[in-house]
């Protein structure tokens, strides 16, 4: 079965850092762009961030400017997401999902696209 997988969420303190993974089985990255998003309680789904295969990379929300990464490793076939700086607004579920194209979507809330994971929770809190 062909999926992909979020991981790393959790409780951390403001200012702090976590890394989410985002692993997929059943097929290969390489040919997929990856997009992170996010839902926080009330909220709609945004999309946060998104890869290419070719590692660049596109940033839909303002907010996480200068805060969240996103990186690729294919021999792993993860994506990662580096949040640094976390506020207690960046509390959310987050989902990855791949989508078969060479380039990120314009539109940011394309979520599932091909593959969409069923989340992490990141809770941001003191």
């Amino acid at each position: 079965q062909s999926q992909v997988v979020e991981s790393g969420g959790g409780l951390v303190q403001p200012g702090g850092s976590l890394r989410l993974s985002c692993a997929a089985s059943g097929f290969t990255l390489d040919y997929y762009v990856i997009g992170w998003f996010r839902q926080a309680p009330g909220k709609e789904r945004e999309g946060i961030i998104c890869i290419t295969n070719s590692a660049g990379s596109v940033i839909y929300a303002d907010s996480v400017k200068g805060r969240f990464s996103i990186s690729r490793d294919n021999a792993k076939n993860t994506v990662y997401l580096q949040m640094n700086s976390l506020k207690p607004e960046d509390t959310a579920v987050y989902y990855c999902a791949a989508r078969g194209t060479h380039r990120c979507p314009y539109e940011s809330n394309w979520y599932p696209g091909d593959y969409g994971g069923k989340g992490t929770l990141v809770t941001v809190s003191s």
